[in-house]
């Protein structure tokens, strides 16, 4: 009997170990870099925190000096340059707290956003009034868990009222996108880190291949830092992926809809639908992504898990870099 439980014992492991191996198999891996997190985890450095840096910061275009205290501040967000967008309100400026930080904290003054997180100036005030009670209603996550700000994001338009919910919507909505991504083909980029979500070269000219990955990278770290609204991304895709893309997006290569049909001729927009060119590479994946994965389950969310239920992770890289190179200029 206890051979014959051992035996057993034994088969039943034996069986457990092939399921977990299927099971890993039918879950398609992440693709990282749209997430900006490490495929390793990362050695953080010993001892505390620094010390507060209250020297006043600049930047260029503006005489006007801010701390790096009311740069990272949710609560009382730091302006570099008010001339260049309507009034905040007072949503988008300082939040309320505890749960909702101001707006432009995470997604700029100007809409822009970063890679980390959404680029939402001009997009349509009934799309993104839309997503916030998507977020406020469990309806929509990441794909991907190690991405903490979705989480924020959740967190915070669960607190919303509907009032400060079309005044953000309403704002970001009123001002124009325009250039803020410059597209780079390439089969090697400089190496990176990341930090925040977001790729950083590392010091000195090392590179490495940039295999089937976007890295999209601040112009200018420094600047990036500082919060600059006038110093923007480069986004470095593989070579012949805008016009892999672009065979994708115009005509849907047949394996999927042409993008135009529902985002505009332009791919700026239709009516609620939200423009996607120009936008950050790196989030046009992550939704791509998130939507193929299940995890968003807005009102449209079903139209757009068809469009995209039979495109590998390589379409969807295509698809994002052209589509990140074919905003304006």
């Amino acid at each position: 009997m206890h051979k014959i439980s051992g035996v057993i014992g034994v088969v039943g492991v034996s069986c457990l170990a092939v399921a977990l191996r299927l099971s890993a198999q039918q879950v398609p891996e992440s693709p990282a870099w749209a997430y900006g997190v490490p495929n390793t985890p990362v050695e953080r450095p010993a001892g505390g925190p620094p010390p507060p840096d209250t020297s006043p910061k600049h930047i260029p275009g503006t005489d006007q000096p801010m701390t790096l205290q009311h740069i990272r501040d949710y609560w009382d967000v730091g302006d570099w340059f008010p001339g260049d967008h309507p009034p905040m309100p007072n949503v988008v400026v300082h939040g309320r707290q505890p749960h909702v930080r101001g707006c432009a904290m995470c997604h700029m003054p100007n809409g822009k956003g970063r890679p980390e997180n959404a680029p939402v100036s001009g997009q349509p005030a009934i799309y993104i009034a839309q997503q916030l009670h998507d977020f406020k209603n469990g309806l929509r996550a990441s794909a991907d868990p190690r991405k903490p700000n979705t989480a924020q994001m959740i967190e915070a338009a669960k607190d919303m009222t509907d009032e400060e919910i079309a005044d953000a919507a309403a704002y970001f909505s009123s001002i124009k996108w325009t250039h803020w991504i410059t597209v780079k083909e390439t089969a090697t980029v400089p190496k990176t880190r990341i930090g925040g979500n977001v790729f950083f070269p590392l010091p000195g000219n090392e590179t490495e291949p940039i295999g089937n990955r976007i890295i999209e990278t601040p112009e200018d770290a420094a600047r990036f830092e500082l919060r600059d609204p006038r110093s923007g991304f480069i986004a470095y895709v593989p070579p012949g992926s805008i016009n892999k893309g672009s065979l994708l997006v115009a005509s849907g290569g047949g394996k999927t809809t042409a993008c135009r049909v529902c985002h505009g001729p332009d791919l700026l927009g239709l009516g609620p639908v939200p423009g996607i060119a120009g936008r950050s590479p790196s989030y046009l994946m992550r939704q791509l992504w998130d939507i193929k994965q299940g995890s968003r389950h807005g009102e449209w969310s079903p139209l757009m898990q068809q469009v995209v239920k039979d495109l590998t992770q390589e379409d969807l890289l295509n698809i994002s870099a052209y589509l990140a190179a074919a905003g304006p200029q």
